[in-house]
């Protein structure tokens, strides 16, 4: 009896270890590379405003040899949205700048913004995943990164570097407003610089961040803004089933960790899931990595957001 107990106890813990490393080789192997089209209807424009096709784009996390990901961000020129927004952390290596600008090479003569975010300035670091339940641990940084030559390759395709800045634009007729804060999650924001009403005559007034932080989030809505765009959780990354993201790595609650959400009584909230993860921790589960394609319609033209994802393979253009 007692050997058949054992027996039953290995056989039990083999399959442990067997679920465990078929669940880890679909994490880092097949997930982390299922790229991922989101479309997200956004009613927030005033009656009569043209729709307008915002391309949300975050947490690349680049490295020269992730050709799989450059071609699929390449890929999504052929969506031909009306604006590009990019809310960072775009580097995971100091070489691979050029590889972030040749994926977006079919959007960066379009209407676009961003900001940066701390793996732009900063190169990755192996970290204990332990600190990710911690909040308020203490931040390590890696090797600066040259985040000025990206600044450079984004503004001089007319990107609009909206880090501290307040711009506006006009795109198909809608006229637009784009403020942003550098990082809160390496407490390099400065509200301030951009603190105030945005201009009331525009049709759209939008803020970026790289990390939602409360702090931010709540300046921006005090302010008037109606959309913020934010990237930075992964979307949590390693997820549950049911449960969904374990943790969000910033100030905001699990349920707001990746798509659209109310954030107080007027703005609207969308947070990337983004398409990249750091080298140190190249796996997803259940989250996986994505672009979302945000069409702005007059309020009147819908009462609910609509969510919907969409695989866009290498060999399919995507879905218009």
């Amino acid at each position: 009896m007692a050997r058949n107990t054992r027996h039953t106890a290995a056989q039990f813990a083999l399959g442990i270890v067997g679920a465990g490393a078929m669940a880890l080789a679909y994490a880092t192997i097949i997930e982390r590379n299922a790229f991922a089209l989101r479309n997200v209807t956004v009613p927030v424009l005033p009656p009569g405003t043209p729709a307008l096709r915002i391309l949300h784009v975050s947490d690349f996390h680049m490295t020269p040899g992730q050709h799989l990901k450059q071609a699929w961000i390449n890929e999504l020129s052929t969506l031909e949205p009306d604006l590009i927004i990019n809310t960072g952390d775009n580097l995971s290596h100091p070489r691979a700048v050029p590889n972030v600008v040749q994926a977006l090479s079919g959007l960066l003569g379009r209407p676009g913004a961003f900001v940066f975010g701390s793996n732009d300035y900063f190169g990755p670091r192996p970290k204990n995943p332990f600190k990710y339940f911690k909040k308020g641990h203490k931040r390590t940084y890696g090797d600066p990164l040259p985040w000025q030559d990206l600044r450079a390759a984004f503004t001089e395709r007319g990107w609009l570097d909206a880090t501290h800045n307040q711009r506006e634009l006009e795109v198909n007729g809608v006229n637009i407003v784009v403020a942003g804060v550098d990082d809160p999650h390496i407490n390099r924001d400065r509200y301030n610089t951009i603190a105030g009403a945005p201009n009331p005559r525009a049709h759209i007034r939008i803020g970026l961040t790289h990390s939602p932080e409360p702090r931010v989030l709540d300046r921006f809505a005090q302010d008037g803004y109606d959309l913020v765009l934010a990237g930075h959780t992964h979307g949590g990354q390693l997820c549950l089933p049911i449960a969904g993201a374990l943790v969000t790595n910033c100030g905001i609650d699990r349920s707001r960790v990746k798509g659209l959400s109310q954030w107080g009584a007027h703005m609207k909230l969308h947070v990337s899931a983004g398409i990249g993860t750091s080298p140190y921790a190249p796996a997803r589960f259940f989250c996986r990595p994505e672009a979302t394609l945000l069409t702005l319609v007059p309020t009147a033209a819908s009462t609910r957001a609509t969510d919907s994802a969409q695989q866009i393979s290498q060999s399919d253009a995507p879905v218009r």
